[in-house]
Formats: structure tokens, C-alpha cells, sequence
């Protein structure tokens, strides 16, 4: 009878435990060092904005990840998330790409689409940026940006 009430408070314990850190993401005993900056979550808040709005680079939200052992990207509302203490991450892509890779610049002011083209890959070759697919997207008023055709004529704004 009293080994079946001590394994009753045990489980106890680590039922309170488990729902008590499941809200912030944190694992048991992590404890926020002084001199490190929290940020509560608010809504409508991803990583990467939060990322943007410490950093000013969205690409630091891996950090955030890491810092705050996420094991996905989902964060929730009223959740506390430590800041780490790094150096802004610059982008990657860079007008060098559409020349490392070899691919011919595309320096008009519309293309034409062949087969196995991708926004991203247009907006390499015609910007040296794959990030600014979304401004070709938004020119060519493209309802679902994940489909386009060979054949298709695209407006690159300038």
C-alpha cells in the first residue's frame, strides 16, 4: 500500500512537470542568465519576426531555436523566449549567385518561362536575390505562386 502511493505522488510529480513546461518550450531547469534579454510572444509573432525585430536580420530565428531547445518552429502566445546574445546573420544569396552557378543574368524587363524554372531561380538570374521571387509574384499577380508554366511571360519589375 505505501509503494502504491509513493509511485501515485511520483507520477503526480511529472504529470505537473510535463504541462507546466509544455506552455514555454523550456526544458526543466533551464534558468535565464542575467544580463540575456526575454521576449514574450505575441500575436501574430513568428520566429523569424522576432528575429527581425532583435536582430534585425529574420535569419538569427535559428538562434532563437537553439537557444530556447524548440524542437519546432511553433511558438505560442504569452510564451517567454530567451534572446541570445549573438551577431546579426547576413543573407546568403547575393548578386554573386547568378555567376558562382554559372546561369546567364536576365537583364529585361520580362522573361519567358522554360521548363524547370522556378521564381526562385528567375529572381537569381534576374536580380541576383532569390528572396525578390515574391516581388515577381506580386507583379505578374500570380494567385498561387508555386505554379507557373513554360511558355508563361513574366513582368520583372526594375
Amino acid at each position: 500500500m505505501v509503494l502504491g502511493s509513493i509511485v501515485i505522488v511520483i507520477v503526480g510529480i511529472l504529470i505537473v512537470n510535463y504541462f507546466k513546461d509544455k506552455g514555454n518550450g523550456a526544458i526543466t531547469g533551464t534558468s535565464v542568465q542575467t544580463g540575456t534579454k526575454e521576449h514574450v510572444v505575441a500575436k501574430g509573432e513568428t520566429l523569424w519576426s522576432i528575429a527581425e525585430d532583435s536582430f534585425g536580420s529574420g535569419y538569427n530565428w535559428v538562434d532563437i531555436r537553439e537557444e530556447n531547445n524548440l524542437k519546432t518552429e511553433t511558438i505560442e502566445v504569452g510564451q517567454k523566449l530567451v534572446i541570445p546574445e549573438v551577431s546579426p546573420k547576413e543573407p546568403t544569396a547575393t548578386k554573386k549567385v547568378a555567376t558562382i552557378v554559372n546561369v546567364e543574368p536576365i537583364t529585361g524587363t520580362s522573361y519567358v518561362v522554360v521548363k524547370g524554372d522556378s521564381l526562385w531561380k528567375i529572381a537569381v538570374k534576374a536580380y541576383g536575390d532569390g528572396y525578390k521571387w515574391v516581388e515577381v509574384a506580386k507583379a505578374n499577380k500570380l494567385v498561387n505562386p508555386n505554379v507557373i508554366h513554360a511558355g508563361n511571360t513574366l513582368v520583372l519589375p526594375r
